[in-house]
């Protein structure tokens, strides 16, 4: 179908501050976005408190506010401006929760303001967690034992019902800020009281703990008539426990066999489908690694970390054809950019290997915990290609300036592998008393009451370089 005539005018919303979980990618997203918008002709009005940006140059939009990320700010541009739309989910979590807040308190219905994209139906069927568990219930898509509270007390009756440890997610959060894993009941407490405090709707998950699953996500496209491809398969090599961005992802996924990538495929597809989500969208899986159980995480209703690496990772634009699709375009109607020749509703193939290494910045914050988990910590990532897996890591390996920023841990899946870990911790739980140090041929490092020690020729790597 054609774009819709009637929109002339969009209020794109930014991300606002960088902060841990939410940085450069929600520019690129962004920049991406604004820019196929006004190939469309359309007039773009562009909100971001971070001037540090790509998006807030003028040449990306044609009226740029570095205004406060908050409501009374939108609404003022919203009134002066008067844009027949609102893009919302370019801007990461800050974007879409901002945009919720103005749906719901009325302003963009006061001012005429069309929703693009996404509805807030199914942004609230994705971003609230009992929502988003009846959803999956009703198309038959497993979930992990879990029940949403909204009381510390609550939770902890719960977790006494299933036993410890436990995860607890809010919801309505970016990086899994607040959350975590409670292996009792006083952590519990402290945990869950937090994460009710930062979730807009002042509301946690509490969840069976399975920790140890391999942790598998799928990048998915859909637009309005309902056409659904997958763009890219992500495998992290740390397990469910470990957030995504602070695990080390390989694109496309290495070690599923072709029945279990089916599976996994053919359920992202029925999600994005159940959740009628218009643009690109994140679905998180755990699968069981003795068996083909899984379990459905969760599920980002909009550009996310992920996004960005599975877009370069393939070349496949998503922010570009997300923004697209909002306006009303079908993915056989929107040309794809790499090719010049076919259409955005074919898959891309890729026959290279993609990592995606974090860069966790235990070296300047000296007295955080160094305990990873389902909060995310890392502030920054490399990305390596090749034509195999071990060539990407041996790319990665040379870009890394002195041993002092990379330490070897074991792998908490395989006691007998080992891979270099862009930190000054060991193994899991990742809590280290000693930093690194390079002695004999090989990295030594204490955590807790144990030693990991590895060789290089073990990890097929160069010892590092003389400082």
């Amino acid at each position: 179908m054609p774009k819709d005539p009637n929109i002339k005018k969009v209020l794109m919303l930014g991300s606002g501050p960088i902060v841990i979980g939410q940085a450069a990618e929600f520019d690129y997203a962004g920049t991406q976005a604004c820019r196929a918008l006004k190939e469309e002709g359309i007039e773009v009005v562009l909100v971001n408190s971070n001037p540090a940006t790509i998006m807030t140059d003028k040449d990306i939009a044609d009226h740029v506010y570095i205004e406060p990320m908050n409501i009374p700010s939108v609404t003022q541009v919203i009134e002066k401006e008067r844009p027949d739309a609102l893009l919302p989910n370019m801007g990461g979590q800050t974007g879409l929760n901002l945009a919720m807040a103005l749906y719901e308190n009325g302003t963009l219905e006061k001012y005429g303001v069309k929703l693009l994209g996404t509805s807030p139906a199914s942004i609230h069927k994705a971003e609230d967690r009992q929502g988003f568990k009846d959803c999956m219930e009703s198309i038959g898509q497993p979930c992990v034992t879990s029940k949403v509270v909204n009381t510390v007390e609550d939770a902890v009756a719960f977790a006494n019902e299933i036993s410890y440890p436990v995860i607890v997610r809010p919801a309505y959060t970016l990086g899994g800020t607040g959350g975590g894993i409670a292996y009792d009941q006083a952590s519990l407490e402290e945990i869950s009281d937090r994460g009710l405090n930062l979730s807009r709707v002042h509301e946690v998950l509490i969840e069976r703990c399975i920790s140890g699953w391999k942790e598998i996500e799928f990048e998915v496209m859909r637009d309005g008539a309902g056409n659904v491809i997958t763009i890219c398969s992500m495998e992290n090599i740390d397990p469910v426990g470990v957030h995504t961005g602070d695990s080390i992802v390989v694109a496309p996924t290495q070690t599923l066999a072709n029945k279990e990538f089916q599976m996994l495929r053919s359920a992202a597809l029925e999600i994005i489908s159940a959740l009628e989500i218009e643009g690109g969208c994140n679905v998180q899986f755990a699968l069981n690694p003795d068996s083909f159980e899984y379990a459905v995480i969760e599920v980002n209703p909009r550009v996310s970390r992920s996004s960005a690496l599975a877009s370069k990772a393939t070349g496949y634009p998503i922010a570009k054809v997300a923004a697209k699709v909002a306006l009303g375009y079908t993915l056989d109607e929107i040309p794809n950019a790499v090719t010049g020749k076919t259409k955005a509703c074919f898959e891309p193939t890729i026959d290279y290997c993609v990592l995606k290494i974090p860069r966790l910045p235990f070296d300047k914050f000296t007295t955080a915990s160094r305990t990873l988990g389902t909060q995310m910590k890392a502030t920054g990532e490399v990305m390596a290609i090749a034509n195999s897996f071990e060539g990407s890591w041996t790319s990665w390996r040379s870009c890394t300036p002195t041993r002092s920023r990379t330490c070897w841990c074991r792998s908490p899946t395989s006691g007998c592998s080992w891979w270099p870990r862009p930190c000054a911790g060991a193994s899991l739980p990742r809590r280290s008393t000693t930093s690194p140090r390079w002695t004999s041929g090989s990295w030594t490092a204490s955590s807790g009451s144990s030693t990991w020690r590895t060789n290089w020729s073990a990890a097929r790597a160069s010892p590092p370089p003389t400082p």
